[in-house]
């Protein structure tokens, strides 16, 4: 059985897609590519397919991962062409790695983020960051299926500053007379999940900064945090090192079809 990891994307309007939807709109891709699904067993074989730490609702993210088993071996670079070829434009698969490591899930401990803050001065969302990676606590509620819960925002966040411009900048949608602060936070995977929005909800707390429009939201990565550097990692990177050191998986061409049926004899 060969495992193949992915990453795919939300963009656009695509970033409003839940989990669920992405779910079935990739379930048919994988029907329209004829990828050869591993099932599971039981009443209701379900394909196998792992997901991990999707992003929330109505946040974009340029790093988002799954893997995929299969019952026989395909090449993962023209495996992702196909299943990109039959998502909806903005769910785009941008890269694909045989699985020869362990634990992705386990790689997955922090996540860089772009929060774009219309009509808000870059001056004023930098002081409102530095007042909120100062101070020593930044509790902030949350509704739960079990009520409101009051946990600390800042110990999970590692930095939070402003930036200029970013990668994903779109000018044309924005009202170019109007200011737009950019800021990019680090944050740990922890238990309770600090989220992006809990981050903006610290900043209201300690620093009163409440922009006149939602926030928009993106993940611009995903990954191991380096403690050393300070920075997020490729979690594939282990596998494509791994890879140029094991021997080549016999693989059959992603876009080989099955072989037509004879006629009548």
């Amino acid at each position: 059985m060969q495992r193949i990891r992915l990453r795919y994307t939300k963009r656009g309007r695509l970033r409003f897609t839940s989990h669920r939807d992405f779910q079935r709109a990739f379930e048919r891709a994988l029907r329209r590519a004829e990828v050869p699904m591993a099932y599971s067993a039981g009443f209701t074989p379900h394909p196998k397919v792992s997901y991990a730490n999707a992003a929330p609702t109505g946040t974009g993210s340029e790093a988002e991962y799954l893997e995929i088993a299969l019952t026989a071996p395909r090449d993962p670079d023209k495996l992702r062409e196909l299943l990109d070829e039959s998502m909806p434009a903005g769910l785009d698969i941008v890269d694909a790695v045989e699985s020869r490591t362990s634990g992705l899930a386990d790689r997955l401990t922090a996540s860089v983020w772009e929060l774009r803050l219309d009509g808000v001065e870059p001056a004023t969302a930098q002081r409102a960051a530095e007042q909120f990676t100062t101070a020593e606590k930044v509790e902030v509620q949350r509704r739960t299926k079990n009520g409101m819960r009051t946990f600390d925002a800042r110990e999970a966040v590692v930095s939070l500053k402003t930036v200029d411009g970013g990668p994903l900048a779109d000018d044309a949608d924005r009202p170019s007379d109007k200011p737009c602060a950019i800021l990019r936070l680090v944050v740990r995977h922890v238990t309770p999940a600090v989220r992006p929005d809990d981050v903006l909800s610290g900043l209201r707390a300690v620093a009163d900064l409440a922009p006149p429009v939602p926030a928009a939201v993106t993940r611009l990565a995903q990954g191991l945090f380096d403690e050393e550097t300070g920075t997020v990692t490729d979690p594939l990177a282990p596998d494509r090192e791994a890879d140029t050191a094991a021997p080549p998986t016999a693989a059959v061409p992603a876009a080989a079809k099955a072989p037509a049926p004879e006629g009548p004899r």
